[in-house]
């Protein structure tokens, strides 16, 4: 089975999809109508996601919807609920004062006076992450947000509708709750972490979705391999899974 990324709007007729098409891990959200076959559950329909809300930014790209929405946002999240989106994924990392924010890179860039900064995430404390990029309070002006991309430019992160930064609690918060979340917890793949500091971030997450969630059972935490050890005495009780990538 092969999953491939597409612009939600090149596929109008998602809940036409015939159902049985997928296999996914059980959770409540399937609970009416799993088949159990092979030790596998089969899923009463074709679930979509959405890839970091209404799909990723490529600004280089000459295709405006890449750069239509700002990725990550609560705008970005809800813009997604008005297409026939069964769940919503987004990237999750953990400051330095232990406050979970959803933002894909490892690395935050700003340009003041003529001089780019680059500061890494979970270095930061909740207040000078959110002073990125547009802000929520009325006259404020944020720091300038800019983005590397993959062949090593970096551009400013101009987007035709933008948004803050956002935390997980916001999420739950402010999205629509008919969409499920597909948290996917992100670390530098270049560090080596310790197990405690693992363990400390799920349980920062798991803390949020706990409190959050309002009964609502139908999220995922998306894990790295290396979690896995803190996930089997974390989150027992949440559907987790690992990512598998094949690079081509």
């Amino acid at each position: 089975m092969a999953l491939k990324a597409v612009h939600v709007s090149d596929v109008p007729n998602l809940d036409h999809i015939p159902e049985n098409t997928s296999f996914a891990l059980q959770s409540s959200r399937f609970s009416k109508g799993v088949d159990v076959r092979r030790n596998a559950f089969r899923i009463p329909k074709f679930l979509v996601i959405g890839h970091r809300g209404n799909g990723m930014n490529l600004l280089q790209s000459s295709d405006r919807r890449l750069k239509a929405i700002k990725e990550n946002s609560i705008l970005s999240f809800n813009t997604a609920s008005k297409f026939a989106v069964d769940f919503i994924e987004f990237d999750v990392q953990v400051t330095k004062d232990d406050c979970p924010v959803i933002f894909h890179d490892d690395f935050i860039l700003s340009e003041e006076n003529g001089t780019i900064f680059q500061k890494r995430v979970t270095e930061l404390c909740l207040s000078e992450f959110l002073d990125y990029g547009p802000q929520t309070e009325p006259g404020k002006v944020g720091k300038s947000l800019l983005r590397k991309t993959k062949d090593g430019k970096i551009v400013s992160w101009n987007v035709e509708s933008d948004d803050s930064l956002c935390t997980l609690e916001e999420a739950f918060q402010k999205v629509n709750p008919s969409l499920g979340f597909n948290i996917e917890l992100k670390f530098d793949d270049h560090i080596v972490y310790e197990q405690q500091h693992l363990t400390n971030v799920l349980h920062a997450i798991l803390q949020v979705v706990f409190d959050c969630a309002n009964g609502q059972t139908h999220h995922f935490l998306n894990l790295p391999t290396r979690c896995s050890i803190a996930c089997q005495e974390t989150a027992k009780h949440l559907p987790c899974f690992l990512p598998y990538r094949r690079w081509n």
